[in-house]
């Protein structure tokens, strides 16, 4: 058997006897979650980078969170559903509308590769699927450029991973239902930045949108 294979099946054999066998608390738990559905309280828009997983990160037990991920953990302004495919606006419709979160947060990291390219230039370059995924925060290098003008290429990046959350909680905002929810449910949008060469968590919240370090 391929090693990768195999691992991945030594792995859940492991979940299987954690979930599946025995009658301990965890068992039931994925029992009533089989039964009853799923009714996760917050939804969480994560990078597709396989260093930052969600549920590893936050100790989330099934069920806990319903997760997005995709290249640089963003989200693209709202357009019309008969234009081009939506897998990441779909999946925020049904969190948001069908499953009725109460949270949405955006985890943005360091060392993303999404955004190392969005500052070296593929987003010039939209021919490439990478690429034209980028465009949606172009005006991010810029902005890094203009207002850090003597930052080196890793100051650079940090600041356009930030930035990038940034702009994420703003396309957040072009949805109608996003904003129906806010509005009627005080549904919250939070920033997330994790720093993964120091272990540190940042937070931005919708507005005032400036990052604080998290009391871990």
């Amino acid at each position: 058997m391929n090693i990768a294979l195999y691992r991945l099946v030594a792995g859940f054999r492991r979940f299987r006897e954690r979930y599946f066998q025995g009658q301990d608390h965890e068992h039931s738990a994925y029992q009533r979650l089989v039964s009853n559905g799923q009714t996760p309280k917050t939804l969480l828009i994560g990078c597709s980078d396989s260093r930052v997983d969600p549920a590893i990160l936050t100790g989330a037990a099934p069920g806990d969170i319903f997760v997005i991920r995709n290249v640089a953990n963003l989200v693209p302004p709202c357009e019309p559903s008969n234009i081009g495919l939506h897998g990441t606006s779909s999946a925020i419709e049904f969190a948001v509308t069908n499953l009725k979160v109460e949270n949405i947060i955006i985890l943005g990291h360091r060392q993303c590769g999404g955004i190392r390219a969005l500052m070296r230039g593929d987003a010039d370059e939209p021919h490439t699927f990478v690429g034209k995924w980028m465009t949606i925060a172009k005006d991010v290098r810029e902005k890094v450029q203009t207002e850090h003008p003597d930052a080196d290429e890793e100051g650079r990046c940090r600041f356009a991973e930030m930035e990038s959350i940034r702009v994420s909680l703003r396309n957040l905002r072009t949805f109608p239902f996003v904003e129906e929810a806010i509005a009627s449910r005080n549904m919250n949008l939070i920033g997330i930045y994790f720093d993964l060469e120091r272990g540190e968590l940042w937070e931005c919240n919708d507005t005032p949108q400036a990052f604080r370090q998290l009391e871990i």
